[in-house]
């Protein structure tokens, strides 16, 4: 289990990135949902021990994340936002060297454990080609064999689908599917599709705060009733985002098909009652309706 508490960050210049965050994270998948600069990131490297928080703590099955770190580095496999990779070597050749600055040991050897890496993440096709000529989604996998190397409880991976194509994003949806029968992965993401494809419960951070923890289809449930769909033209569409709620707007034949969030109340007029999707529910959540207003208050189960 992974417990965080009260969790605080305040960078130089009172810029506070976390504002008490409370989640606990069983086995299996779990996803954290929000915008670019909400603390996704912030809160991974805290949980990595990559970063100190200003006050709280992070455990990993009773080890202090804090206080320990090194000892919870030897049960953590971490897929940063942001990684970076040598073009010129093999992929065979960056694995080894990754592994070789994780401290990683192998009974048979380094290259004998990174071909075997490779073959676990399908890059075994492309060990012996330089890692310049791999796609985006392949350097994604090649950063997964890294983050898995001495089997780890608890694997991190940040905004791991940004980039990919569609394609791509199937692979590593799957890859990473497979790794969550046996562990903790904590998916940080700001794109709604990773959570409703892969996780079974997710929680939602807004400007630092934990707004939701639910499940995809608790937080469908909760809207049932309250969408509403019709076509606008694009001035009725600025004057309807003044006065409701709304969730997606999707230009189609030259009109936009617009999704409302009608809690109480009537829909205004051409408008009917539509099935709630994940990012009706999300985009409700960001247009600071209170969390309540779906069933799914921070840190309540669903």
């Amino acid at each position: 289990m992974l417990s965080v508490r009260s969790l605080v960050k305040v960078y130089p210049g009172s810029v506070c990135a976390l504002q008490g965050i409370d989640l606990d994270v069983p086995g299996g998948m779990f996803g954290l949902l929000g915008p670019n600069g909400a603390g996704k990131t912030t809160l991974m490297r805290i949980v990595a021990g990559l970063l100190e928080p200003t006050s709280g703590s992070v455990t990993l099955d009773g080890l202090d994340v804090v206080r320990e770190p090194e000892a919870v580095r030897a049960v953590l496999g971490y897929l940063p936002q942001e990684f970076g990779f040598y073009p010129h070597l093999t992929g065979e050749e960056m694995l080894e060297h990754l592994l070789r600055l994780k401290g990683v040991e192998a009974r048979l050897g380094l290259r004998r454990l990174a071909r075997e890496l490779l073959e676990r993440v399908n890059l075994a096709f492309a060990a012996r080609r330089k890692v310049k000529g791999y796609s985006g989604g392949m350097r994604q996998r090649l950063g997964i064999a890294q983050a898995i190397a001495g089997d780890p409880r608890l694997v991190i991976v940040d905004e791991p689908t940004a980039g990919l194509d569609p394609e791509e994003r199937l692979r590593f949806y799957r890859l990473l599917a497979e790794l969550a029968t046996s562990r903790i992965v904590l998916l940080s993401t700001h794109i709604v599709e990773d959570v409703a494809v892969l996780c079974s419960r997710f929680g939602v951070i807004r400007a630092g705060r934990l707004v939701a923890q639910t499940s995809p289809s608790a937080a469908r449930t909760a809207l049932a009733g309250s969408i509403f769909e019709g076509e606008l033209g694009e001035a009725e569409l600025e004057d309807l985002r003044r006065s409701r709620c709304v969730t997606q707007a999707i230009l189609y034949e030259g009109r936009n098909r617009v999704r409302l969030y009608v809690p109480e109340g009537d829909p205004p007029s051409g408008f009917a009652p539509a099935e709630a999707t994940l990012e009706d529910a999300y985009f409700v959540l960001m247009q600071s309706t209170p969390a309540v207003a779906l069933g799914v208050a921070a840190g309540a189960g669903a």
